[in-house]
C-alpha cells in the first residue's frame, strides 16, 4: 500500500469515529520527515482517544501496519501516530486551533477529506 492510500485509509478511520475537520496534507515535496499528514479534531479526550484507536486498528487490520511511535494517548488532547511515511495528528479542538498545523504546513498540498461513496 502506497503512502497516499495509507493516508486515505487513516482519514477513513478518523471519519468512522466522527472526527471533525479531517484534512490530508501532502508534504513529501517540502519535508523529509514524512509524505503525508492527516489532521483531525475530537470534541473531548474520550473522542480523541477513540479516533486514534480507530486509526491504529484500521491500519493494522487493512494495511498490516503498526505505528512506529504513538504519543499522547493517555492525555487525549493531542495523539500522534507515526507510521513513517504518514503521521496522523488527532487533536482536541482547542489544541488544533492553538497549534494551527495546517497553517504551519501551508506550503504543503492540502487535500480536504472526501469520504468514499458507499455502494447502496
Amino acid at each position: 500500500m502506497d503512502s497516499t492510500a495509507l493516508a486515505q485509509l487513516a482519514a477513513e478511520a478518523c471519519d468512522d469515529r466522527r472526527a471533525g475537520e479531517i484534512v490530508l496534507i501532502r508534504v513529501d515535496e517540502v519535508a523529509y520527515l514524512t509524505d503525508w499528514f492527516v489532521i483531525c479534531s475530537g470534541g473531548s479526550p474520550v473522542q480523541v482517544r477513540a479516533i486514534a484507536r480507530s486509526v491504529e486498528e484500521k491500519l493494522n487490520e487493512q494495511a498490516r501496519r503498526r505505528p512506529l511511535r504513538l504519543e499522547g494517548i493517555s492525555e487525549g488532547r493531542w495523539v500522534l501516530l507515526d507510521y513513517g511515511e504518514l503521521i496522523v495528528h488527532v487533536m482536541g479542538t482547542q489544541e488544533r486551533r492553538f497549534y494551527d498545523l495546517e497553517g504551519f504546513w501551508s506550503h504543503g498540498e492540502l487535500h480536504p477529506y472526501q469520504p468514499v461513496a458507499e455502494n447502496p
